[in-house]
């Protein structure tokens, strides 16, 4: 169990988080909320757009630094919502609620941890705190232009809902534009070179293609063809299909390494929307393996994709609430889950202090 008064001090900061609408690139009114938890704990602090950051009081920069991150912007509600998304509820032992899961539930026991340990002076490394936007659409506003403002950073604890387990890897993503080019012609001659034709040859490799490198993380690399585009009138042979491509890619391969391989093997042209969003993780002897054996924090490789595909330094992912309840209706997070959000954040910096 966490200390009471940061249990209370967590909870009153999450409802009102709930309760002040923060879609991405529209955090200005929940980063205010943020700079007067700041602020009401005598604690200075920096914000550049909507990313609102500190450090601890004894920051000593020939110490190691730790980063503690997770993000206030949400999604917009789905249509399935069949309660009040802005309005906190709490009922049977949960607290409803637009981003009470993600991530507003491990932004507040993270935020209340800083708190624990900022006055603390006999601390073996630095800490700093970020409450960053735009994490739901990796905004170029978001983390990213924050992280070069911060001291060097030697790894990030980040927090999302994984039910309090340790992701020690994260999968990256490439979003591919692919354009496959053929000749016009009319349907009913022996005219014409069918552009989808020639887009599902390529398709059809690489649905069937195993890269070679699998992650004893992560696994391996998902490639997944989710929009296709062809076509004007029936009896037109079309000269261009487009299709998207997304690809989950593991810490075996570096996401030019993924593109380079399709370049060489598809005929299509292929366009990478970005190649800012790299897998991440820990290496296996890193030292918050043995915190988590400590602790008895189960590990594991995660799919999903968080500020971390951002971060240059090693980072873990860790935080109460469900990740499958994210982007959900009528979202959700365990009272008690917070609570042990807290007393876990606090458990893994004391060994981390211990361990040093």
């Amino acid at each position: 169990m966490a200390d009471q008064e940061l249990f209370k001090n967590a909870l009153d900061l999450l409802k009102k988080l709930i309760a002040t609408p923060s879609f991405s690139k529209e955090e200005e009114n929940t980063a205010y909320l943020i700079e007067e938890f700041f602020r009401e704990n005598n604690i200075p602090f920096s914000r550049l757009h909507n990313n609102v950051y500190s450090r601890n009081q004894y920051f000593n920069p020939d110490l190691p630094t730790i980063l503690l991150n997770s993000h206030h912007d949400t999604v917009k509600p789905n249509a399935g919502y069949t309660i009040d998304p802005f309005k906190p509820i709490i009922e049977d032992g949960k607290l409803y609620g637009l981003g009470s899961n993600d991530a507003g539930g491990p932004l507040v026991c993270l935020l209340t941890t800083f708190l624990h340990y900022y006055y603390r002076s006999d601390l073996r490394f630095n800490l700093i705190m970020l409450a960053s936007a735009e994490e739901e659409i990796s905004g170029k506003n978001g983390i990213e232009s924050v992280l070069s403002k911060l001291p060097p950073i030697d790894f990030a604890i980040v927090g999302e809902p994984t039910s309090l387990e340790m992701a020690v890897a994260e999968k990256g993503l490439m979003v591919i534009d692919a354009t496959a080019k053929g000749i016009g012609g009319h349907a009913a001659r022996d005219e014409g070179e069918n552009a989808i034709y020639k887009a599902f040859k390529d398709i059809d490799w690489l649905q069937n293609y195993e890269f070679q490198k699998v992650s004893h993380k992560l696994g391996k690399v998902k490639a997944s063809v989710t929009i296709i585009q062809a076509g004007t009138q029936h009896n037109v042979i079309p000269d261009i299909c487009n299709f998207t491509i997304d690809l989950r890619v593991t810490d075996a391969y570096k996401l030019e390494e993924v593109l380079e391989i399709l370049k060489v093997n598809m005929h299509s042209e292929l366009v990478p929307r970005s190649i800012r969003l790299q897998p991440s993780g820990i290496p296996s002897d890193h030292m918050l393996f043995k915190v988590a054996q400590l602790l008895q924090i189960p590990t594991y490789g995660s799919p999903t994709l968080s500020d971390q595909a951002l971060m240059p330094f090693d980072s873990i992912k860790i935080g109460p609430g469900d990740s499958s309840r994210s982007h959900s209706s009528d979202e959700f997070i365990y009272l008690d889950q917070l609570d042990l959000g807290i007393s876990t954040y606090l458990k893994i910096l004391k060994w981390i202090n211990d361990l040093i």
